[in-house]
């Protein structure tokens, strides 16, 4: 499917952790975890019903609160090809566009874990600038934070790089010091 990226946003961001690829990837394929990598302050849930498995197709539904207010999000796995990478993109939800790409790459004794996601909001870059890029930071943050916590590792094991948001098509801002 081709999508216009006009006027879209990337988040780029990687963390490093000392565990096997197909362990990553493992907690990643399981929706449920997703509870557990999302800060609190968003009340996020799964509302599909256990046991999801995985494959291109697959239809997630969750609910959270964005700035106090509740949001359904439906998200379809739009590429699947485990342990390298995966593909989330948004049915419906808050953003005019979201599609989420995980790719896990084994790099010395480890794996990379990045993610990338375009996204546009109503509203554009002022919308983006007071509400959203904010906000994105602070999740994928705390995704860092708990990731190794979840994987078993501390967080000193792990190397995070910086979380970068620029325009579709000006660069990507992922200064990583791996």
């Amino acid at each position: 499917m081709v999508r216009n990226n006009s006027g879209a946003f990337v988040l780029s961001t990687q963390i490093w952790v000392p565990q096997k690829r197909p362990d990553v990837f493992a907690l990643f394929a399981d929706a449920f975890q997703l509870e557990k990598l999302t800060p609190p302050w968003l009340r996020f849930r799964v509302l599909t019903q256990p046991p999801i498995e995985m494959h291109t197709g697959r239809l997630i539904d969750y609910q959270l609160n964005l700035h106090g207010f509740p949001v359904r999000w439906r998200t379809e796995i739009t590429d699947w090809e485990p342990p390298f990478h995966f593909q989330d993109s948004q049915i419906r939800g808050p953003y005019s566009l979201w599609v989420h790409t995980h790719t896990f790459e084994e790099v010395d004794g480890g794996t990379l874990v990045r993610d990338r996601v375009v996204y546009r909001v109503p509203g554009g870059s002022l919308v983006n600038r007071l509400l959203v890029q904010g906000d994105l930071r602070r999740i994928f943050r705390y995704r860092h934070e708990q990731l190794p916590e979840l994987l078993g590792v501390s967080e000193g094991e792990c190397e995070q790089g910086e979380i970068g948001i620029s325009r579709e098509g000006e660069g990507e801002q992922c200064a990583c010091a791996l």
